[in-house]
């Protein structure tokens, strides 16, 4: 007599729950496998490992029974719900808090949990530059939720009249309707926060041009030179994005001035030694006929300088003109006509 057949729906519901990852393992193919592997500690692998050994020859049908009975789980609520919490808790279970704090960070923008935590956080020149297109009574409900010297630099950094209609506002204020507060707190979480976080997100690309802005004549030359080397396409790239001393002939004669009343003569004077006669006469062509002829007398008197002296001369003079591109006092032209360089 021939045996009764044998029970697999029996044996699938006996299964313990390892032991149905050892199968699933097993059965989504080794690419995908090795991927889930290099997520888990090592006694996890050595518990589905001793298991996966064991399994022995699996039926198809329990091979279906696995991954329907997967599906169903995924699906039982019939919705998902994802926020930056529950997001984070699954990063952290899947990569550990390390990795994950710099990720959730760039989702975050800038640190904090609420919205005015990170208003408290945000430049108070990129702050007063969006608020000052908001009404008075707007801008004397966001002032009045972050810290008063974080409020006082906004102040600052607004129109004069304005700041006096916002302060007089800030006085006179009576308890806001929460209606009115959370309006103008997703306004300022959907329109400001989301854009400035996406604004902060730095390509790859460009934090290589600014770390290569940042290295001497000689380290940049020499790296550029095996970047080039290994992968033309990226060098282009990266060399494209960098903001070097001679790209200054992108800013306009008023700008120069600008950029002259607030460097330090001394420094700029370094920086113009080692430059190209096009940015010499740049510059000097923008001061007063008294301060053009000190400053080549200054340059003509220091004898030889440094190529090290130099080149931190002119990167101090290109990171003031870049902060005063960033606060809008100044515009850099890219080569393209009607575009400009934002920072």
């Amino acid at each position: 007599m021939a045996p009764p057949p044998k029970d697999n729906k029996e044996d699938y519901r006996k299964m313990t729950g390892p032991q149905k990852a050892a199968m699933f393992l097993m059965a989504i193919g080794e690419e995908s496998a090795i991927k889930l592997f290099a997520l888990m500690d090592d006694d996890e692998i050595r518990e589905i490992s001793n298991i996966m050994s064991s399994l022995g020859q699996v039926p198809s049908d329990v091979v279906e029974r696995l991954f329907r009975d997967f599906a169903d789980q995924v699906s039982a609520s019939g919705a998902l719900v994802g926020n930056y919490d529950s997001t984070e808790r699954l990063l952290i279970k899947a990569l550990g808090k390390n990795r994950v704090d710099g990720i959730m960070e760039e989702i975050r923008g800038p640190a904090g949990r609420t919205t005015w935590d990170k208003l408290g956080n945000v430049s108070e020149e990129i702050l007063a530059n969006f608020l000052k297109n908001e009404y008075p009574q707007t801008i004397a409900v966001v002032l009045s939720k972050i810290r008063p010297e974080h409020a006082s630099r906004v102040l600052m950094n607004l129109p004069e009249e304005l700041t006096m209609e916002v302060i007089t506002r800030m006085l006179s204020m009576e308890t806001v309707k929460k209606e009115v507060m959370d309006g103008i707190e997703k306004t300022l979480r959907m329109e400001f926060m989301s854009n400035l976080a996406k604004r902060q997100s730095t390509d790859s690309f460009e934090m290589m041009a600014e770390i290569f802005n940042n290295f001497d004549r000689s380290a940049e030359s020499k790296f550029m030179g095996k970047l080039e080397e290994r992968n033309s396409e990226s060098a282009e790239k990266v060399r494209a994005l960098m903001f070097t001393f001679e790209d200054l002939m992108k800013i306009s004669g008023s700008g120069i001035q600008v950029l002259l009343r607030t460097a330090d003569k001394t420094k700029l004077g370094v920086a113009l030694k080692g430059a190209s006669d096009n940015i010499k006469e740049l510059f000097l062509s923008n001061m007063s006929e008294r301060a053009g002829k000190i400053m080549r007398e200054e340059m003509e008197n220091m004898g030889p300088v440094r190529i090290k002296d130099v080149d931190e001369a002119q990167m101090y003079v290109v990171n003031i003109a870049k902060d005063l591109a960033a606060k809008g006092d100044i515009i850099i032209s890219s080569d393209s006509a009607g575009e400009q360089l934002v920072y």
